[in-house]
Order: structure tokens, then C-alpha cells, then sequence
């Protein structure tokens, strides 16, 4: 049987999703604690690879386990029991034989957020910026993205992927009286690129680029032309979209 389960995470104290040689990762907690519970080894597929720092408030992931309807009914308490404070566990459902909790995912989105003023609270969770940004300018430039596919000057440098396609389907900077936050949505998205997106759209907003200049990035698919790519911290996954046939 095949099953998704539903949780969310913060990241600060993980080295990102995926298992490492020598680093603590949210998978290996979670393998971890499913293989204590159920009593059997448990490879879990997750809906993306968030990297280091970056936190999941909805987050996807398979695996496949042969569970009596009791043993299914109380694992979800039984993980929130086992697992550290910082990952919870929302729901566990049986999904299609073929169900795939990456490749299945229509959408996914993610949050930044930007604060203005310094603060002792939170930061593991936000990113600082003193100088005020032009809010405008920032949300012509989220604006554009959604005439362009081709984000190879978005994706991190050497990267072994078979595409740089993505079809953003929204795009937006929203102001509020402690900061900034910008929404983005894709079918898929590419390593580094929501946080290259970001810091490209806050040197719009610092006036060292204008909305032009983002237009010939993206033309010339050049990493070096695009912004910095800001810290993990302000980063999260916040929706993952499926279709409802995957679920029985």
C-alpha cells in the first residue's frame, strides 16, 4: 500500500529535506521515526528538496507499508509523540498504487518575508532589510515573470537538470506595517531560484536594477547577471497541489 503523508517543519536546525552523508536532514528524522513505529524499512519521497534553513508549513511525502487499519489510525499521534517539536505531522491518507508525491504535484508555493524593522524575535524566520524598498518597482518586476518559461538565470550553477522550464502562475509582493512578503506559485521550480528570484526583485526595490534589466536576465539565462539569492531563513513552502485522483 501506498500512503502520503501531510506535515510541516521548520527547517533552522536541518541541513534541507534530503539525506545527508554527514548532516541531519528532515528525511532522516522522519525515516527514522517511521521505521521505529511500524517496525519496517521506509524510504520516504518527498513533493521537493527544500535546502538548508528553509522551512515547509504543507509538505507531501510517499512511502510503501503493509498497516492493519489500527496500527494506520494511530501512526499520525504516534509520529507527533516520537518526532521533535520542530516537524508535526497534519495527516497520513492511502493514495493510488502509482501515486507519486513529486512527480503527482500540480503546484507548489512558496512565501519570503521580509522585515523592516531589526527584532530579537523570530529570526529564524524572516529576513532583515533596513533600507525601504520601492514596493512598485518590486511588484512590476514579479509582474514580468509570468511572461517568461525559461529560467536558467534563476537556477543554482552547475546543476544537472533536464530543463529550466517553469510555468509561474502568480507572482506577488505584499506590504504590511512589519514588512514584505512575496507569493510566488510554479509547476515546478528549480534549485536556488526562488531565493535568486527574490533578491533580484529586492535590488529592483534598493534601485541598484531596474524591471529592464530583469527582462535581460532572464533573456540571457546568465546565474552571474541575476541578484543574490537570499538567506534560507525567510523561505517557505507553503501549498503543494494535487490532482484528487491520486487519492483513494
Amino acid at each position: 500500500m501506498r500512503f502520503f503523508l501531510e506535515f510541516s517543519y521548520a527547517g533552522t536546525q536541518y541541513h534541507g529535506w534530503q539525506r545527508q552523508t554527514n548532516a541531519i536532514s528532515v528525511q532522516e528524522v522522519m525515516e527514522t521515526a517511521l521505521e521505529t513505529l511500524i517496525k519496517t524499512p521506509i524510504s520516504l519521497v518527498a513533493a521537493g528538496r527544500t535546502d538548508t534553513g528553509v522551512h515547509a508549513r504543507q509538505m507531501f511525502a510517499h512511502f510503501d507499508a503493509e498497516m492493519e487499519s489500527r496500527a494506520l489510525q494511530n501512526l499520525v499521534y504516534q509520529l507527533n509523540q516520537f518526532l521533535p517539536q520542530d516537524i508535526a505531522i497534519h495527516s497520513l491518507k492511502q493514495v493510488q498504487p502509482e501515486a507519486h508525491a513529486r512527480f503527482d504535484a500540480l503546484y507548489r508555493t512558496y512565501k519570503y518575508h521580509i522585515v523592516k524593522e531589526k527584532t530579537p524575535f523570530g529570526n529564524e524566520f524572516h529576513y532583515f532589510i533596513k533600507t525601504p524598498l520601492d514596493l512598485q518597482a518590486m511588484k512590476e518586476g514579479a509582474k514580468l515573470l509570468l511572461d517568461y518559461e525559461d529560467f536558467e538565470c534563476f537556477s543554482k550553477s552547475h546543476t544537472d537538470v533536464k530543463t529550466f522550464l517553469c510555468k509561474i502562475s502568480h507572482a506577488e509582493w505584499t506590504n504590511s506595517e512589519k514588512g514584505y512578503t512575496f507569493t510566488i506559485t510554479a509547476n515546478r521550480f528549480l534549485r536556488n531560484m526562488v531565493r535568486a528570484i527574490v533578491g533580484t526583485l529586492v535590488e529592483i526595490g534598493l534601485k541598484k536594477k531596474s524591471v529592464n534589466d530583469l527582462h535581460n536576465i532572464i533573456m540571457n539565462k546568465n546565474r552571474s547577471e541575476a541578484g543574490y539569492s537570499v538567506p534560507a531563513q525567510g523561505l517557505f513552502l507553503t501549498k503543494v497541489e494535487y490532482p484528487k485522483s491520486v487519492f483513494l
